[in-house]
C-alpha cells in the first residue's frame, strides 16, 4: 500500500506537540520579557547613586528628590523624562523614556537611599531596586515576575 499523505492521527500528535511546546514556551518568553523592561531600573539606580556621591564630594551634601520621578507611581508603559526636578541638579538624567520611577531620600545629610520601582507586567505589585551611599543595588519583589 502507497501512502502519500499523513493520518489524522498523527496531525493530531504533532499538534499535540507543538501545543505543550507552547504551553512551555509562552511564560518563559514573558518572563524574558519582563526582565528585559526591568533592566532600566538597576542600571539608573546604580547612576544616581554615582552622581550623589560625586555632588556630596564637591559641594557636601546630597540632593533630596522624595517625589518620584518622572510621575507618582509606576506603570508599565514608558513615560518620557521632564526636567525640573532635584535631578536636574544633579545632572542626572536617563536616555529618553524610562519604565521605572525614581527617588532619593537622605537622612541627615549623612546617607541617601535612591529607589526605582516598576511594574512592567501592570499587576499592581511594584518590583523595588534600592541603593544607598554604602550599599549596592538591591532588588526586592513584590510577586512581579523576576
Amino acid at each position: 500500500m502507497n501512502r502519500s499523505a499523513f493520518t489524522l492521527v498523527e496531525l493530531m500528535i504533532v499538534v499535540a506537540i507543538i501545543g505543550i511546546l507552547a504551553a512551555i514556551a509562552v511564560p518563559n518568553f514573558m518572563d524574558m520579557q519582563y526582565r528585559a523592561k526591568r533592566a532600566e531600573l538597576p542600571m539608573n539606580t546604580d547612576a544616581i547613586v554615582t552622581v550623589q556621591n560625586a555632588y556630596e564630594a564637591a559641594f557636601d551634601e546630597f540632593v533630596p528628590e522624595s517625589t518620584p520621578q518622572p510621575r507618582a507611581t509606576p506603570d508599565k508603559v514608558q513615560a518620557p523624562w521632564v526636567s525640573g526636578s532635584a535631578f536636574d541638579t544633579l545632572g542626572w538624567a536617563p536616555d529618553g523614556a524610562v519604565r521605572g520611577v525614581y527617588s532619593v531620600t537622605t537622612t541627615a545629610g549623612l546617607d541617601f537611599t535612591v529607589t526605582g520601582q516598576s511594574d512592567v507586567d501592570g499587576d499592581g505589585s511594584v518590583a523595588r531596586y534600592t541603593a544607598t551611599r554604602s550599599i549596592s543595588v538591591t532588588f526586592h519583589n513584590n510577586n512581579d515576575t523576576f
